[in-house]
């Protein structure tokens, strides 16, 4: 179960990218358990409403996301997870221009019911 749980959480860090490119925060938000903090890599920390505001309104911009390398854990009892992602990304994030980030998001995610949420992430380069 624990493999087919890391799949799932895989797919949701691709997914998340994916709607901060196109700017789909409904479906982004899906992904986010309503405690969620975002911790940018200056200390910042964006509860999930801030955070989700900014990507609709472009404060926070991405165009692209290439993965190099995720890696899943799934704590025994299978109610928690940890994933470290690894993507080069390429945005303009708080009115900087745009460019590559090779930015690395180390995410915990809680199950709530069925589904897997993101209750906290916090983002570093590499």
């Amino acid at each position: 179960m624990a493999s087919a749980d890391a799949q799932v959480i895989h797919a949701i860090y691709h997914s998340m990218y994916q709607f901060m490119i196109s700017r789909d925060v409904a479906r982004l938000g899906a992904l986010l358990d309503d405690s969620f903090v975002l911790v940018h890599m200056t200390g910042l920390r964006q509860p999930k409403a801030e955070f989700l505001r900014c990507v609709a309104d472009g404060t926070l911009r991405y165009y692209d996301e290439v993965e190099e390398s995720v890696a899943v854990h799934v704590e025994p009892g299978g109610r928690r997870a940890t994933l470290t992602g690894k993507s080069l990304v390429n945005a303009s994030p708080f009115g900087y221009g745009r460019g590559n980030w090779r930015l690395q998001q180390d995410i915990d995610l809680v199950l709530r019911g069925d589904r897997w949420l993101m209750i906290e992430a916090r983002a570093s380069s590499y």
